[in-house]
């Protein structure tokens, strides 16, 4: 089976052909982020045109944005303005006659790893992109769950101390609390620092108070962290852990299993996975 998988970000977009779980052929190419919105349509045909051969049986595409699930219709970009209302669907799939399938990242990350990665054992799971901000999507009996209005799995929109688990548990906690960049504490943790180490037991303490919440919301075999963040988890797990083991449940802390991501592509892919969830396969 051959797939397309497209990534839409604010600076560029990169598509994929997948075929039997791997990305066997990636095109990336700029996104004129503040042209027309027939600018940013041209630029997203070419480098779907890029990967595109005959055989393909699905197109998907991941945005960063609020999505109709129903209608493929994407609202309001981010760092794309004139991307406010877009029946995306609608317009590739009269192009180029094929299904076609558009959800956001969060959502396509959690497909993603449940189709191609490390997901695959189970049915239910939260897929926790922790970077900039902090978004989730949920697979329930094996299917993605995006809620209505593709809302669902919004647990940085949470209150939590005197703002949200976005502003404790992403890459906003080191800025906002500290002035430097997540990028800049790993480096210096790394390097052995030891008031990096410090920041960072502080920041998985805030993680896991955010994974308890979506532990008693939503009931997970299995959480997956994602995201720029979730590549200095070792520098974290043990005082997130920690935390968790609060839980009320135990029977639930001795299932959970959380981890971090290890998927090569797994935008590409995740957006891929979108066709595989349509068709319950």
């Amino acid at each position: 089976m051959a797939l397309i998988g497209v990534d839409l970000g604010g600076s560029n977009v990169r598509a994929g052909l997948v075929e039997s779980d791997r990305v066997i052929k990636i095109a990336v190419r700029e996104v004129r982020s503040q042209g027309s919105a027939e600018e940013v349509l041209s630029d997203l045909r070419a480098v779907l045109e890029s990967v595109l051969v005959p055989g393909v049986e699905g197109i998907g595409l991941g945005v960063p944005s609020v999505v109709d699930p129903a209608t493929g219709t994407i609202y309001d970009v981010q760092n794309i303005p004139a991307w406010k209302e877009v029946p995306l669907k609608t317009i590739l799939e009269a192009e180029y006659r094929l299904p076609v399938y558009v959800d956001n990242d969060a959502n396509c990350f959690a497909a993603g790893e449940k189709y191609f990665g490390r997901g695959k054992p189970y049915r239910n799971l939260v897929g926790l992109i922790v970077g900039t901000g902090l978004g989730a999507g949920i697979i329930a009996n094996g299917h993605l769950y995006s809620g209505t209005s593709c809302g669902a799995g919004e647990f940085g929109m949470l209150p939590y101390l005197d703002s949200n688990f976005e502003r404790y548990a992403s890459g906003q906690f080191f800025l906002k609390s500290y002035g430097r960049s997540g990028k800049e504490f790993y480096e210096l943790a790394r390097a052995g620092d030891t008031e990096a180490k410090k920041i960072f037991e502080e920041f998985g303490r805030h993680l896991g108070e955010a994974i308890k919440a979506i532990m008693y919301t939503v009931d997970p075999e299995a959480i997956i962290l994602g995201g720029s963040v979730s590549r200095a988890y070792e520098f974290f797990q043990e005082s997130m852990w920690q935390t968790v083991s609060s839980l009320a449940y135990s029977i639930a802390l001795k299932r959970i299993k959380i981890m971090p991501s290890t998927t090569e592509n797994i935008a590409i892919l995740g957006a891929a996975a979108l066709y595989l969830d349509s068709r319950g396969q």
